[in-house]
């Protein structure tokens, strides 16, 4: 099997850990990709500071950071040459949609297909061999690679928990700020796989007291559907119930798109630029090792959260449930993508232990022991280590002469001994991981935003530079390779959050 590189060369071309090759790709069902193009020469998307508004509407942004018509046209002219059909043009968004036989993408883009096998027993897919040819004006080719890039990012206890809280117990523990309900402001979720059962969803929030029920849409994104039934039902139903909980004014849309690097960039995107619903805030549950990602992926999707940042929409992102190695059992430390990206907020995890209506005790979650999963953090090898981090005390990764983006930012509860009580396929049932926080400081940024008036869009500069009343430092555990400590450190970032200090310190330097 050929070894994931951890260099930032253009060819890298990593397979799945374990994943077999099986032989040739046969079929001969045509297949559809999502060409990536570069933003128009000279004009970069607006800087990811704060406070900022969005210099442009979506419409002017895409108009004026969109793909370079040349460069369209240098495409179109390609896909004719090479006898690949085009399906959609969103030159707004820098996406081309081109389908032909695999004979035909394989010539297009010199890469050979062929069939793998993951090494957790899923279903083989069609995979490159290496990374695709570019054509000028591309970024990253997607889809010719099937292969599942991410998973979800929850945990269901395996022994009794010791406790276990409604999201809005959570929220009260965390002073979510007060007259803030999320009204005004809209938060989309990224989901790769299963979905969400309406009555359910009604069920649980009318058990909480939440009324009205917080609207949910359901947005279809490269055949992706809302299709409850399966596993990850649990990761759609825990990112709506938290979010609809802590926020429940304010409007979700759910965006379900195919586990693929296709899929997960298309989502993101589509989200980012949605001028219908107009997102204030993406909430992220699902990733995968830093290291793990093609390059040309990796781009894709940087090039989506840079355009999320620049319309003023703020981006959370799960950390991962095992430890500072994310699963990776090569003997190092490992971060999790796309939480590793310095546009999104990458989100920790804690044990928290209430003591009636105040918090008794928080510290890093760490159940390896009991195989019950560990908050991931740790230092980014793909991305330098941002300004707004430069006093953060990011130490350098092993191996490494100069420190990365520190993973992650901020916390919150996590462990699921201590997890949120949820409804999941007609069951009431328990569940934690950083799947739960993502969605969590999704809702508090909603609110914040709601009290602001206006979006806070990259929130970092702005939660690094606030006082530390805003954030509970968790100074207690670790999460394998790194220890809490105070101030920022790679297992709870900042900390988890005091939402009523937090919505006043964001007021204060807007």
């Amino acid at each position: 099997m050929r070894k994931a590189s951890r260099s930032d060369a253009p060819s890298r071309w990593p397979l799945p850990h374990g994943a077999r090759y099986l032989g040739p790709h046969e079929g001969e069902a045509p297949i559809e990709v999502t060409v990536v193009m570069r933003r128009r020469r000279g004009k970069a998307p607006a800087p990811a500071s704060w406070p900022h508004a969005p210099r442009w509407s979506r419409e002017e942004y895409g108009r004026r950071c969109g793909a370079d018509p040349a460069d369209l046209e240098r495409l179109r002219g390609f896909a004719r040459k090479h006898g690949l059909e085009e399906t959609d043009c969103q030159a707004h968004r820098r996406v081309l949609r081109l389908r032909g036989t695999p004979q035909a993408l394989q010539r297009a883009f010199g890469v050979t297909l062929g069939r793998y096998q993951p090494e957790d027993g899923r279903a083989p897919f069609v995979g490159c061999d290496r990374a695709p040819t570019l054509p000028t004006g591309a970024i990253a080719v997607l889809g010719l690679d099937r292969r599942p890039v991410a998973r979800p990012h929850y945990r269901r206890p395996q022994a009794q928990p010791n406790a276990s809280y409604t999201p809005l117990q959570v929220g009260r523990l965390y002073a979510f700020p007060e007259g803030t309900d999320g009204a005004g402001q809209t938060i989309a979720i990224i989901e790769l796989g299963g979905g969400y059962d309406e009555n359910d969803l009604a069920q649980y929030f009318r058990r909480l007291g939440v009324s009205p029920a917080p609207g949910v849409t359901a947005v279809s994104v490269d055949g992706g559907a809302n299709q409850p039934g399966g596993d990850a039902d649990a990761e759609v139903m825990l990112d709506i119930e938290v979010a609809g909980a802590l926020a429940p004014a304010a409007k979700l849309v759910v965006y379900f798109a195919p586990n693929t690097d296709q899929g997960f960039y298309d989502a993101i995107s589509q989200a980012a630029h949605d001028d219908r619903h107009q997102p204030s805030v993406i909430s992220i549950s699902w990733g995968g090792p830093e290291d793990g990602w093609s390059a040309q992926a990796r781009e894709a999707m940087q090039s989506a959260l840079e355009d999320a940042a620049a319309l003023g929409v703020t981006v959370t992102a799960a950390a991962g449930d095992d430890g500072s190695a994310d699963g990776v059992d090569d003997g190092a430390p490992h971060v999790d993508f796309p939480a590793s990206s310095p546009y999104a907020l990458a989100c920790g995890g804690t044990t928290l232990v209430a003591d009636g209506d105040a918090i008794g005790s928080e510290t890093v979650w760490n159940e390896t022991q009991a195989n019950e999963g560990a908050t991931g953090g740790g230092v980014s090898t793909d991305f330098p280590l941002p300004d707004w981090q430069q006093d953060a005390g990011v130490p350098p990764a092993p191996g490494q002469s100069a420190a990365g983006r520190g993973v992650p930012d901020v916390a919150g509860n996590a462990d699921p001994l201590t997890g949120y009580q949820v409804r999941v396929d007609g069951q009431d049932t328990v569940i934690g991981g950083t799947s739960a926080v993502s969605p969590l400081w999704a809702a508090l940024i909603a609110r914040c935003n709601q009290r602001l008036g206006k979006a806070a869009g990259d929130v970092h500069a702005a939660l690094y530079r606030t006082g530390d009343d805003a954030f509970r430092d968790i100074v207690q555990g670790d999460n394998g390779d790194y220890q809490a400590s105070t101030g920022w450190d790679p297992c709870t970032g900042l900390g988890s959050p005091n939402g009523q200090a937090l919505a006043e310190a964001l007021a204060a330097q807007a």
